[in-house]
């Protein structure tokens, strides 16, 4: 409880009706079975005199009124597992010891910082108006199709989200990951393992008819990859990366971020995923960190790293690592990773487990990280790379993608 509250006092408060709600269960549970052995013991007594033609018709009111009591305090205690099930499910995950205590994004730790934000001799334009001076970004047909916080990527924008796919596919397939093409759209009990549901449900987007849901993010379908299977321990760790659009209806965030890429209800990304034992997980999510970073390196995108504090964790997350990308407009980083330890939290949710060389069975730790956030990549790109006439140089690294293509040019 101690530990949970440094995420917030909402949450102790949780785990205090978990208490209330399981010492009513066992009270009920022990009144279900005393009533069950007296039902059976007098069913006997019934059975017998019946049996010896002494129908007992008292005995069988007796009988009668207790089986309506059995079933209704079974159905109470139906109704008590369901609502102790559903609080449970919303208990986010506990912080790892060496999580920073903190309230919200202000308490995070910055750990450290990768090359330097470009200096302009003019003031920098943000990315959707060099966007739509270039000709590559249509907010307003965007807007035309779907409504607000959608965009076309036309001509070299389109082209450029193809290259950066390819480009961060090809560098994490060549550190090891296997690349997957999984389903958009999955059962609600696969979002319940990952985390998302029942916390996150207004942040989807469901297709009622069919009772399936777009993914918020590749890392839903990967991690669910085992659900419910036992894995070899010489099988781990398990590397897996795909790229995949991801849906967020962005629920509680109007008015943020309302231009540009930063915030859409549709949005590219290629997500990292580990499965691996409890004794590695520690030393795979700074590997994947450093994964994830090689992107922006290769890119020569400054950014930053920074831990996350207690208040600002992800739901599933027990340590979480943010990649912040320096972006001119805003003249400030902004988060284009997150990179987290979930332990076994998910795998405990989804049933995935491992059996060691000594043949015990135990849960897997899994692990999630943007490699990267495409959108965003293609923001930051713009803003850093532009120049004063409007025109945006390539970054080297993706230059083959496009067949050497150098620089964006502005439309006359």
């Amino acid at each position: 409880r101690k530990r949970i509250a440094t995420r917030g006092e909402e949450y102790a408060q949780l785990v205090d009706k978990v208490y209330q709600l399981d010492k009513k269960k066992r009270e009920l549970q022990r009144r279900v079975e005393d009533l069950r052995a007296l039902l059976n013991r007098k069913s006997r007594e019934y059975g017998k005199l019946k049996r010896e033609g002494k129908e007992d018709e008292n005995l069988k009111r007796e009988l009668s009124r207790i089986k309506e009591e059995l079933l209704k305090l079974e159905e109470e205690l139906k109704l008590l597992e369901e609502e102790l099930n559903k609080t449970l499910l919303r208990i986010p995950n506990l912080p790892h010891p060496s999580v920073p205590v903190g309230e919200d994004e202000k308490d995070n730790v910055e750990i450290r910082r990768w090359g330097e934000p470009p200096r302009f001799g003019f003031t920098p334009k943000p990315h959707w108006e060099l966007g739509e001076k270039l000709g590559i970004l249509d907010f307003e047909r965007g807007a035309k199709l779907s409504g607000s916080r959608f965009v076309v990527k036309r001509g070299l924008g389109a082209r450029l989200v193809r290259a950066l796919i390819n480009f961060m596919l090809d560098l994490h397939t060549q550190n090891g990951y296997l690349e997957m093409y999984v389903p958009h759209l999955v059962k609600p009990e696969i979002l319940i393992g990952t985390g998302q549901l029942p916390k996150f449900e207004e942040d989807l987007f469901k297709c009622e008819r069919d009772n399936l849901y777009l993914i918020p993010t590749a890392e839903v379908p990967l991690t669910n990859l085992h659900r419910e299977e036992i894995l070899k321990e010489e099988e781990l760790p398990i590397y897996y990366t795909a790229y995949t659009p991801c849906y967020r209806r962005e629920a509680g965030s109007y008015g943020r971020d309302v231009k540009g890429l930063i915030r859409l209800h549709q949005f590219d990304k290629v997500e990292l995923v580990k499965i691996t034992t409890p004794e590695s997980s520690y030393e795979e999510l700074e590997k994947l960190v450093r994964d994830a970073e090689r992107v922006l390196q290769e890119l020569e995108l400054p950014y930053r790293v920074v831990e996350l504090c207690t208040g600002d964790l992800g739901f599933s997350a027990s340590k979480t690592y943010d990649i912040e990308v320096w972006m001119p407009s805003y003249n400030r980083y902004r988060e284009i990773s997150s990179c987290s330890n979930c332990e076994d939290f998910q795998a405990r949710r989804m049933k995935l487990r491992y059996k060691t060389k000594q043949g015990k069975n135990l849960y897997c730790h899994t692990l999630n990280g943007s490699g990267l956030a495409v959108g965003r990549t293609l923001a930051a790109i713009l803003e850093n790379y532009q120049r004063e006439d409007g025109s945006v140089v390539i970054p080297k690294a993706l230059r083959p993608y496009l067949g050497g293509l150098e620089v964006i040019e502005p439309i006359k």
